[in-house]
């Protein structure tokens, strides 16, 4: 062991004789461990949180939307089957977009209404996942009702159950001797969904293509536009690319999930940064009460130390004998800091025991997500900014006078 590190430990184990600089070391050392454990929790939250509201945007639309930029489209068909072809893409599913009315004897609700093809859409979109009460294969014709599937939010509003009948009011309609009357058309409840997201859950409305186009009045085998899933979510922008250069030249608008909700998740990483900076904050605090530590031991160990330079010390090894055990300091929070937010944030993972308004937040608990990289970035963060305060005790131990801290002993 090099005299420096050994000179180290045992003003380090010293402390607890000096009760006012060990109250002080102490304090540091909690400051610096709440800060990194508030660190680790906030951004595992941010984390969570982001990744969750991901999972249930994608899990509703899906990760690339191809639309025309003339309306409907027609011949979807063989569109659907060159983007199958493209690499990366896993699924791909046509789909009829609207908004209708929805009534009962219990209230009126605006639906946005989807148009789905059963068959296709399952590799595409997250429904049969989300169901609560009865089945996506319910959609089909029974007792000469169409099926529709409701959310959860919309289903406990209007007191909405499986086999419960609705009327929908269509914007579509006809021109008569009292003026314009909209369709509307008698359906029974086919199943209901829940994706832990209040919008979705108190808006959205399935039902099959067929149905829809009959509801909208679309003349012909037409629809809204066609949904891709990729294999990878974090490349849908060099798929979307691909699709756009087959089927480009069709008149058509290929648009990926990052551009449809690029403010969301832009604010979303401007907040994760800004409480990194803001919780940061609390470890510098404790960084400075290491100066306040590493100042008065200084001021104790003159006599000490100008004993080590009288024997041979150099300046270098005064300064890292105190670099070292500012470090050591800050390393000892560090390691607290991991211990109490880890556990803390894995507890928030597993239990999830904290419960939010679904009706004010996209998700209904608090996501947690810890990921290797923003563990390594806050643990190296609270690590430098430990070892810079220890710099200028250093320098000043460094630069003491023998003669002049002997002169009076």
């Amino acid at each position: 062991m090099k005299f420096e590190t050994f000179i180290a430990l045992r003003y380090l184990s010293a402390l607890r004789r000096q009760s006012f600089i060990t109250l002080i070391s102490v304090f540091a050392v909690l400051g610096v461990a709440l800060g990194v454990g508030s660190l680790i929790v906030v951004i595992g939250v941010m984390n969570g949180f982001s990744s969750d509201l991901r999972d249930k945007i994608l899990g509703v639309n899906a990760h690339i939307l191809v639309s025309s930029v003339r309306g409907g489209i027609k011949d979807y068909h063989s569109l659907a089957d060159q983007a199958e072809k493209v690499q990366g893409v896993t699924g791909v599913t046509p789909f009829v977009y609207s908004e209708v009315m929805l009534s009962n004897k219990h209230g009126v609700k605006g639906v946005v209404l989807r148009g789905i093809d059963p068959e296709s859409s399952r590799t595409v979109l997250s429904l049969w996942d989300d169901m609560v009460a009865g089945s996506v294969d319910n959609l089909v014709r029974e007792n000469d009702l169409p099926g529709i599937i409701v959310g959860y939010q919309m289903a406990r509003r209007l007191g909405l159950d499986v086999g419960s009948q609705v009327n929908l009011l269509s914007p579509s309609g006809s021109s008569g001797a009292v003026g314009f009357r909209p369709k509307v058309r008698r359906f029974r409840i086919a199943g209901i969904f829940k994706t832990g997201m209040f919008e979705y859950d108190s808006s959205l409305g399935y039902m099959t293509i067929p149905e829809a186009r009959t509801l909208l009045g679309y003349k012909g085998d037409i629809v809204s536009g066609l949904e891709v899933s990729v294999a990878d979510v974090e490349k849908a922008p060099a798929v979307a690319e691909a699709l756009e250069s087959r089927i480009g030249s069709f008149g058509l608008l290929v648009r990926n999930w990052q551009e449809m909700n690029a403010n969301l998740f832009a604010a979303l990483k401007l907040e994760k940064t800004a409480m990194f900076i803001i919780l940061v904050m609390i470890v510098l605090v404790g960084s400075f009460s290491i100066v306040n530590t590493l100042v008065m031991l200084v001021m104790q160990k003159t006599r000490d130390i100008a004993v080590l330079m009288s024997m041979g010390a150099e300046a270098s090894g005064i300064r890292k004998i105190f670099m070292l055990q500012g470090t050591l300091i800050g390393f000892i929070g560090t390691a607290l800091g991991f211990g109490l937010g880890v556990p803390v944030s894995l507890l928030l993972k597993k239990y999830q025991f904290i419960k939010l308004p679904s009706n004010v937040y996209p998700v209904d608990y608090l996501p947690v997500k810890l990921e290797m990289l923003d563990l390594t970035v806050i643990g190296v963060s609270a690590m430098v900014l430990c070892f810079l305060s220890t710099i200028y005790p250093a320098r000043r131990a460094a630069s003491l006078n023998p003669s002049e801290a002997l002169r009076y002993e």
